[in-house]
């Protein structure tokens, strides 16, 4: 058990690592990379300063011990007639000059007698400095002899700390002008590699607006080889997309004319064919009527019954061939202009909704935009309606089309419940967004309060040329 939790502790650094690391910026991720490299650097910069400051210390601390004897020799010679006091006190004196060495003096009974002066710096080192720079303790005893008597010691002790400080010194001036150097680096690299990455941010944003089916996105070319390969790569990307774009379109559009060329003949059919041969069967059926009358019962009774039933079977198939029609290719479109098949239909849904108020806005419309402009726009205020009336709950319904921004403005909105589930899911809402697409428009279901909003933009004429065949 304790294992395991030695292991997970042990990993829970290594998850907090990539944790820190992962979704970060660039821009960060390379500034962090350099701080590491300069902390890296300032220590093995720190180290050797180190060893070579504690090997300088050790050699001049050395040299300092090897003087003191010497000394003390040419002193003893120099006073040999001088009286004890006296000679203790030049001794003193002599030693008071020396570096990296503190020299006590003791009469023949071993007690002290005088001592040099420490020297006091300007700059003392910090504790832990000093223990990384200080050589070992040293500590050497020379006898001091006059005319052949001993008359005391001189106790010398290694006192580096003159060199140490003067160490510390070298090294805080170099550790601040190191520092000072690092952030003046580390902001001209920030600046750098801000210029140098920006135009990432414009190949994030030029891919945004590929995302949102803006394939007129381009990006400069920057001054960096291997972005400018890229924004390239980026610019024939765009280019490609949006020829594919403008070639689905347009194959879009051959099959919304075939589809309604074929809608157009099966109307003509249905017209011409099959109305004839309904307003035939009522005919005859009125003529067995009559012959029926002349007859006795009760064969007059069983054949009036038997046309009665013909007529109504025909009366209603001419009802639904009406209906049919009507889906296959509205009455008048063509014929009557925009704006009057528009008040028309919202007239007719009006009419089978008397609980709802339905306001239709057409004003300033053209007679017409084209077979496939004329036609969607119909059938996305068909279908507004439809699904306002039936879904929306509403008290109150509104359709607008207006020319605006060079293209058509269609809105149908309802004051009700809002979108009470994933837009786009049915079938008619799918249908129009093709035929809206198809053209070049957009569509989309904006939230109001209270109730939802349909709008739809189109434009007037193709943003793409047909191919001629």
């Amino acid at each position: 058990m304790g294992i395991r939790d030695g292991r997970a502790g042990a990993a829970a650094p290594r998850r907090l690592l990539p944790a820190l690391w992962s979704g970060r910026p660039m821009r960060a991720r390379l500034m962090v990379v350099v701080v590491l490299i300069n902390l890296a650097a300032a220590a093995l910069s720190g180290a050797v300063i180190i060893h070579k400051a504690r090997t300088a210390t050790e050699v001049e601390t050395a040299a300092s011990l090897a003087v003191v004897e010497p000394l003390v020799a040419e002193t003893l010679q120099a006073l040999q007639d001088a009286p004890l006091p006296g000679l203790f006190r030049t001794l003193a004196y002599r030693f008071q000059g020396l570096r990296h060495v503190r020299v006590t003096l003791l009469d023949a009974g071993n007690r002290p007698v005088a001592a040099g002066a420490r020297r006091e710096g300007t700059r003392r080192a910090p504790a832990w400095f000093a223990h990384l720079i200080a050589p070992p303790a040293q500590r050497h005893e020379v006898p001091l002899s006059l005319r052949g008597a001993r008359i005391g010691t001189a106790l010398v002790t290694a006192e580096p700390s003159d060199e140490i400080d003067e160490v510390w010194g070298y090294a805080l001036a170099l550790g601040l002008t190191g520092l000072a150097l690092s952030l003046a680096m580390l902001a001209i690299l920030t600046i750098a590699f801000g210029r140098i990455l920006s135009p990432l941010a414009q190949l994030a944003a030029g891919l945004t607006r590929l995302e949102q089916q803006d394939y007129g996105a381009r990006v400069g070319r920057p001054d960096t080889r291997e972005l400018a390969v890229i924004a390239a790569r980026f610019n024939r990307l765009a280019e490609a997309l949006g020829a594919a774009r403008a070639a689905n379109l347009r194959l879009h559009r051959r099959v919304m004319t075939a589809e309604e060329d074929e809608r157009r003949r099966t109307a003509l059919e249905l017209h011409d064919e099959f109305g004839p041969c309904l307003f035939a069967l009522e005919a005859n059926s009125s003529s067995i009527a009559r012959i029926a009358a002349t007859l006795d019962e009760p064969a007059r009774t069983r054949l009036t019954e038997r046309t009665g039933d013909i007529a109504a079977i025909v009366t209603r198939v001419q009802t639904i061939n009406r209906a049919l029609l009507n889906r296959l290719r509205p009455a008048g479109l063509g014929q009557v202009p925009l704006g009057r098949c528009l008040e028309l239909l919202v007239r007719e849904a009006a009419r089978h909704h008397p609980e709802i108020a339905v306001e239709g806005r057409f004003a300033a419309l053209k007679p017409g935009y084209g077979d496939l402009v004329d036609l969607t726009v119909y059938r996305c205020v068909q279908e507004g309606l439809t699904n306002a009336l039936r879904h929306a709950g509403a008290s109150r319904v509104t359709v607008e089309v207006a020319e605006r921004d060079a293209g058509l403005r269609l809105s149908v909105d309802d004051d009700g419940g809002g979108l009470g589930g994933e837009p786009g899911q049915g079938r008619g809402l799918a249908g129009m967004r093709e035929r809206v697409e198809a053209l070049g428009g957009t569509l989309a279901l904006v939230p109001r309060d209270p109730g939802t909003s349909l709008r739809i933009a189109l434009p007037t004429e193709p943003d793409t040329p047909e191919e001629t065949p």
